[in-house]
C-alpha cells in the first residue's frame, strides 16, 4: 500500500540518525563494523560513510529506554561467523537470535556498544532482496 506521494519534491533521505551517549565512540566501531571511513563533526556528532547513504550519531541525554529497537540496520556480509567474530572483537554482543541455513543463508542478531540492534544479512542467493524488489515492482 502506497500513502501520498512526495515525488517530484526532492524529497530523499539525506542521512540515518542513530541517538547515543559517544558519537565519535559509536561511529569509530560502526566505520570498522563496515570498513568505512568516519569523522567528528563536533563533540556531540560524528558521522559514517556507508556509501550510498550517511550513518550519524547525535549525543542525547537520555539513556536507551527499551532492549528493541523500533529501526535497526541490517548489513549486508558474505559469512555470518566471520563477521559477527569480527564485530564481537570490536565491542559488539548477541542476542542470541539468528537464523542460518545449513548454505549460511539467513541473518544474526547483535547490539553494538551501546546496545542498538542490528543484523548481519547474508543473502548469497539473493532470495531476500529480489523478495522485496518484486513487490516494489507490484507496487502501485
Amino acid at each position: 500500500m502506497v500513502g501520498p506521494s512526495v515525488q517530484g519534491m526532492g524529497a530523499r533521505v539525506q542521512e540515518v540518525v542513530i541517538d547515543c551517549a559517544d558519537p565519535a565512540g559509536l561511529a569509530g566501531f560502526w566505520a570498522q563494523v563496515l570498513e568505512a571511513r568516519w569523522a567528528s563533526v563536533d563533540e556531540g556528532w560524528a558521522v559514517v560513510d556507508a556509501d550510498p547513504i550517511l550513518i550519524a550519531f547525535q549525543r542525547v541525554p537520555e539513556a536507551k529506554q527499551s532492549p528493541k529497537n523500533r529501526l535497526h540496520l541490517d548489513v549486508r556480509v558474505d559469512a555470518a561467523p566471520e563477521a559477527v567474530a569480527r564485530a564481537e572483537a570490536l565491542g559488539a554482543r548477541r542476542t542470541g537470535q539468528s537464523e542460518l541455513s545449513t548454505t549460511g543463508d539467513g541473518y544474526v542478531v547483535l547490539q553494538d556498544p551501546e546496545g542498538n540492534e542490528f543484523c548481519f544479512v547474508v543473502d548469497e542467493g539473493g532470495t531476500w532482496t529480489s523478495t522485496m524488489r518484486a513487490a516494489l515492482d507490484a507496487a502501485p
